[in-house]
């Protein structure tokens, strides 16, 4: 009798160990299949209440090139059109944030990773464009990150539905198909950019901002990706540009030399996207450092406060 509650915790623990691995292969499965099946459809995208709908083409091709164009179906006339993860020509409004080269990396999921910095759980089924699918929980296990709620198609592992949600489970952003084929050939016509998509300029800046700029803390997981420096198109002057991820989660941070100039701290959010601009004190002079990311408004302002010249962080 005495080694019956024994068991019976031991099982639970067998249970949830036997549902996290098929949590953890169900988030490989989303990792392949977007290097792998290629697919069309129509989702539409919610952010702060606002709505818009869109086309997308994905497409595998021999050789493993991953070709992909996005098209915004109402509203603003915005279209994308990615080769290996990579922007190669945008419109509308996009444009001026695509410019010099900046790019937008495809996320190369790791499970095993994740695991650490996520509680990862399937949740049971759904339906989602008149496909069978399975849902896939993602909660943080910090204050740092928020949560995510995946819907992934039965058949393929393609999302058809992903929710990011707050630390109160509160809807921060929805990306749900409507359309998804799967079978049909993709048209090379369709993969086509119209006239007035713009080519992506390739970065004739250093890339030497490691060197320059650090942090001091940053959230557990999260580790610099990629950094470059380029010029400001408002001032000339020349901007840093930190990029950090925990592998799902990414936020980015700015540092332009102020010169005098008088600017002044701002926070705004809109939707699951922050923006905190700090001002910090150098031995150069003050800089101006704003974070813009999918991460907790007070999270953003810690990174904010903590970055630092690297000379001065080697000093100390």
């Amino acid at each position: 009798m005495r080694a019956l509650p024994v068991i019976i915790l031991l099982g639970g623990w067998l249970t949830q160990a036997a549902h996290a691995a098929d949590a953890q292969d169900w988030l490989q499965r989303l990792a392949d299949a977007e290097q792998r099946q290629s697919f069309q459809g129509t989702f539409v995208y919610e952010r702060n209440g606002s709505f818009s709908t869109h086309q997308v083409w994905h497409q595998v091709r021999p050789g493993g090139e991953v070709r992909e164009r996005l098209l915004q179906l109402d509203g603003p006339a915005q279209e994308v059109l990615r080769v290996n993860g990579r922007t190669q020509c945008v419109t509308g409004a996009l444009s001026d944030q695509m410019a010099d080269g900046q790019a937008w990396p495809a996320r190369a999921l790791d499970a095993r990773q994740l695991s650490e910095w996520y509680d990862l759980k399937v949740a049971g089924e759904s339906r989602v464009a008149g496909r069978s699918a399975t849902v896939l929980t993602l909660t943080p296990r910090d204050q740092h990150r928020y949560g995510f709620e995946l819907h992934l198609d039965r058949d393929t592992g393609l999302p058809l539905k992903s929710l990011l949600l707050s630390d109160r489970a509160h809807l921060l952003e929805r990306l749900q198909f409507t359309r998804v084929d799967t079978a049909s050939a993709i048209d090379d016509a369709d993969l086509q950019p119209s006239a007035a998509c713009k080519a992506v300029r390739s970065s004739e800046a250093a890339t030497d901002a490691p060197a320059r700029w650090r942090s001091d803390w940053l959230p557990p997981g999260f580790s610099l990706t990629s950094a470059q420096e380029r010029r400001s198109p408002a001032s000339s002057e020349a901007v840093s540009s930190l990029l950090y991820s925990d592998g799902l989660a990414r936020f980015s941070v700015f540092l332009e030399p102020l010169h005098g100039t008088v600017v002044e701290d701002a926070r705004s959010q809109l939707g699951p996207t922050v923006m905190v601009s700090k001002r910090i004190s150098t031995a150069e002079g003050d800089v101006m450092v704003t974070v813009v990311g999918e991460i907790p408004l007070g999270t953003a302002e810690r990174v904010a406060l903590s970055m630092r010249a690297a000379e001065a962080t080697a000093a100390q």
